[in-house]
C-alpha cells in the first residue's frame, strides 16, 4: 500500500511540473519576441485597434502583436495604413487629435465623439498608398496595419500565427532574426517615405 501511495505522489508531482512548462508555441513566440526586443523592435501584445481587422476578420477583435521602432531625431506625421490586397492603403477615417498648422474644421458632431472642442483632422497621408508590403513570405500574410506618430513607426501583425505550425509550416527558429531584420529594414524605409511628405 505504501508503494502505491508513493507512486501516486510522484506522478502527481511530475504532472504538476509538466503543467508548468510552456507549450511549444509559447516557447517559439517567446523566442520571436525576445529576438525582436534585441533588435529594438519593442514588441507588445495589445488589443486589436478598432481600425484593423482582427480575429474572424472583424474590426477591433482579438489580440495582436504591436512592434514599434523608435527613430531618434525623426519627426513622422500622424498616419495610419491598413493592408488591402498586399498593399498599404491609408485610413481615410483617421482623426488626429494633435495640433498642427495644417488643419481643417471638423463638424461639431465628430468633435463631440472625440471629446475635444478643438479637434483637428489632418489631410490623409498618401505617401505609402499602394506600396507593396515586400516582406518575407513568412511574415507578410499576418501583417494588418501600420501607424506612424512622433518618432515611432508601429506595425500590427499576428505574431502568434508566425510561430504556429498550421499557419506557417515553413517556420524555423533559425529564420527568426533574418525575418525580423527584413521587417526592421522595411519599417525604416517606410518611415523615410512617410517623412518626405
Amino acid at each position: 500500500m505504501g508503494i502505491f501511495i508513493g507512486v501516486i505522489i510522484v506522478l502527481f508531482v511530475l504532472g504538476s511540473m509538466m503543467a508548468l512548462k510552456p507549450n511549444g508555441i509559447d516557447q517559439r513566440l517567446d523566442k520571436l519576441r525576445m529576438t525582436a526586443r534585441r533588435l529594438q523592435l519593442n514588441p507588445k501584445l495589445v488589443a486589436c485597434p478598432d481600425w484593423i481587422k482582427g480575429k474572424d476578420n472583424e474590426y477591433g477583435r482579438g489580440m495582436m502583436g504591436q512592434y514599434c521602432l523608435v527613430l531618434d531625431d525623426t519627426q513622422l506625421p500622424h498616419t495610419r495604413y491598413q493592408v488591402i490586397d498586399g498593399q498599404w492603403r491609408p485610413d481615410s477615417s483617421f482623426v488626429d487629435t494633435t495640433r498642427d498648422t495644417t488643419k481643417l474644421t471638423i463638424p461639431s458632431a465628430i468633435r463631440s465623439n472625440y471629446g475635444h472642442a478643438d479637434t483637428t483632422v489632418k489631410k490623409t497621408n498618401f505617401s505609402l498608398d499602394k506600396v507593396p508590403l515586400d516582406l518575407p513570405v513568412s511574415i507578410e500574410p499576418f501583417v494588418k496595419g501600420l501607424w506612424t506618430k512622433a518618432n515611432s513607426i508601429i506595425i500590427y501583425w499576428e505574431d502568434i500565427a508566425y510561430v504556429r505550425p498550421l499557419s506557417n509550416p515553413a517556420y524555423h527558429h533559425s529564420l527568426i532574426e533574418k525575418d525580423l531584420l527584413a521587417l526592421k529594414e522595411n519599417l525604416e524605409k517606410w518611415a523615410i517615405e512617410v517623412q518626405k511628405t
